[in-house]
């Protein structure tokens, strides 16, 4: 099969992600853009006129939120996938002075140090994984009426639809970032990065 026109050369590119990472990243990705979709499907009038059917979006918002963890699960059989789940959940002092640089808005080479992942990419990854199991928790509570009280049951509808709203734009961010950086982008999409970005936006990750 000859090589993708938009891949760089094999001497000038490294290793970010395998093929079981890209899948699961596309499965939550999918998961995600169905729970934000059918979620503004229920909750914005005019979408929700223009969609109808509202049964059906129901079942599409419950069991895409419900399946939202199993390809992150699936994919802990992989040990590169492991490990990159231990880089996510650690913070180095070089973190402090990337999140320091990030909030001046310095970008100047060598003001934003950083690993396989930035300190940005790990604070996004620890928030979004808490809210998607706080998501997760209140709507089996909105879901199984007879598991708990009216009381709590409000509480959880509560939680959840503003905590809906703060995924959203986050996600929002998170997908304008990406838009921001094809080479980001690249990774995901073939596994492999110019090594002159790796050296350069993760100065210290040693491939």
């Amino acid at each position: 099969m000859p090589p993708r026109a938009d891949a760089p050369p094999a001497a000038t590119t490294v290793r970010r992600f395998t093929p079981v990472q890209r899948r699961a990243h596309r499965s939550v990705a999918l998961l995600m853009g169905v729970c934000v979709a059918t979620a503004a499907c229920l909750y914005v009038p005019q979408l929700a006129q223009l969609v109808g059917r509202r049964a059906l979006v129901v079942t599409l918002h419950q069991w895409s939120g419900l399946l939202l963890p199993l390809p992150v699960l699936a994919a802990l059989v992989s040990r590169a996938f492991r490990a990159d789940l231990g880089r996510l959940n650690r913070f180095g002092p070089h973190d402090r002075v990337w999140l320091r640089a990030a909030l001046r808005r310095d970008r100047r080479p060598g003001s934003r140090p950083a690993g396989k992942f930035n300190a940005g990419q790990k604070l996004y990854a620890a928030w979004i994984a808490g809210a998607t199991l706080v998501m997760l928790g209140t709507g089996l509570l909105m879901w199984f009426t007879h598991l708990t009280p009216v009381v709590r049951r409000t509480a959880a509808t509560f939680v959840h639809d503003w905590l809906a709203l703060t995924v959203g734009v986050v996600l929002a961010g998170h997908i304008g970032m990406a838009l921001a950086d094809p080479e980001a982008r690249r990774g995901l999409r073939t596994g492999s990065v110019r090594r002159e970005w790796a050296e350069r936006e993760h100065s210290l990750w040693r491939p």
